[in-house]
């Protein structure tokens, strides 16, 4: 049996040596495997040439179904990556063009004037990765808006589907879209909107196990959810990644925003919000109800704060808040302070870090 073995080896690294395709270095093994076999099966059991390889067919026989178990469990594991890698993003290239057509100078015309942002500051929008968790209210103009920028690669992660009842404020998604998942729905429209820009959709929910490799791959997460949950977890993954992480939140009539960066000096979300609150302090759209257009509003404004973020222009809101006020108009800006007993980036938690 030993000599097999070491034959198996010989033809498996000559092929190698030779350039053979796998498949064909397969194939002579398994022609080797055949012949063994009918020795096994039709010399005499004294016979010397059987005794030499291995004197019984059983060896063989598991050996080769423990081999065809393995082969089996490939193919199905690639496939299942193949129709995984399909579905999470669907004609999609690796990432943007690397340089500007003239197509995207005449788009990016307006933005190029502006002395805070220049043609090096569109450049950054186009190298730059945003990732943004959630496809509904707040997600839905933050997309459209870093998209219509010119954003070079866009990831948007929500396992919810389009219905009816999201189409009064989601306005990214569209009647014909009512029961497909958001975040293909909003592929779409972002495809249609602007084709420079690379989409990478995720259709499941955001999950511990996921999220640092995830937040890995990406220079600045946008937070649109409705739980608090996902929210913790987002703001506990890009901190340990040391990414910015601008987070929305709406009620009614009011939304708020805020930059948290502990990295350059800034807040965490759990150093303002340390625990989440009662449920009924905090209810859901679908029970407090949710005026039209403040997603659109807030969600705007989170996209403006990326890009001022990505190019460098401005101050961003970082250690400030918004608040704003839409059924009396008003606006107002608070400060916000790191908190040393924060249980996600305070002065202790550094320390163990």
């Amino acid at each position: 049996m030993l000599v097999i073995i070491i034959m198996a080896g010989a033809l498996w690294g000559i092929g190698s040596l030779m350039g053979a395709p796998r498949a064909t270095r397969l194939s002579m093994l398994a022609v080797l495997y055949v012949g063994v076999l009918i020795i096994q099966f039709t010399l005499p059991a004294d016979s010397a040439l059987r005794l030499a390889t291995g004197g019984s067919p059983a060896p063989w026989l598991i050996l080769g179904g423990f081999a065809i178990i393995v082969l089996g469990y490939r193919r199905g594991l690639n496939a299942l990556r193949a129709r995984a890698d399909q579905t999470q993003a669907p004609g999609t290239s690796a990432g943007p063009a690397p340089t500007f057509s003239d197509t995207e100078l005449n788009r990016y015309a307006r933005h190029i004037v502006l002395r805070e942002i220049g043609g090096p500051g569109q450049k950054k929008l186009k190298n730059a990765r945003v990732l943004v968790v959630g496809a509904g209210g707040l997600g839905a103009p933050a997309l459209q808006y870093l998209t219509a920028a010119g954003v070079g690669t866009i990831g948007v992660i929500d396992d919810d589907t389009v219905e009816n009842v999201n189409l009064q404020r989601q306005v990214i998604h569209k009647d014909a879209a009512i029961g497909m998942p958001k975040v293909f729905s909003a592929q779409s429209e972002m495809e249609a909107q602007n084709p420079h820009v690379v989409v990478r959709p995720y259709h499941r929910r955001l999950s511990a196990d996921i999220a640092a490799d995830l937040l890995s791959e990406y220079d600045l997460v946008l937070d649109g959810t409705d739980n608090f949950d996902t929210r913790y977890l987002v703001n506990r993954t890009a901190v340990a990644q040391g990414i910015p992480l601008i987070s929305g939140a709406l009620s009614q009539w009011e939304g708020q925003l805020s930059v948290f960066d502990p990295a350059n000096g800034a807040p965490c979300y759990q150093c303002i919000f340390p625990q989440a609150p009662a449920p009924e302090l905090a209810p859901s759209c679908a029970e407090a109800g949710v005026l039209g257009p403040l997603p659109g509003v807030v969600g705007a404004m989170m996209a403006a704060e990326a890009i001022k973020l990505i190019t460098g222009a401005g101050t961003p809101l970082r250690g400030q808040m918004v608040i704003y006020d839409a059924l009396y108009g008003d606006s107002r800006t608070i400060s916000v302070q790191r908190r040393d007993a924060c249980a996600t980036c305070g002065a202790t938690q550094a320390k163990a870090g």
